[in-house]
């Protein structure tokens, strides 16, 4: 199991749906670290 490598991984894993999942949580995450480093 590759957790949080990205959609990729979720794709490859065989999971239904794993890719859209880890394409979100990415994003997602991406989005908190934009958020926090132009706040700070």
């Amino acid at each position: 199991m590759s957790y949080g490598v990205g959609p990729v991984a979720g794709a490859g894993c065989g999971y239904g749906g794993g890719s859209a999942f880890g394409f979100i949580l990415v994003l997602f995450i991406l989005l908190v670290i934009i958020i926090r480093s132009v706040w700070l």
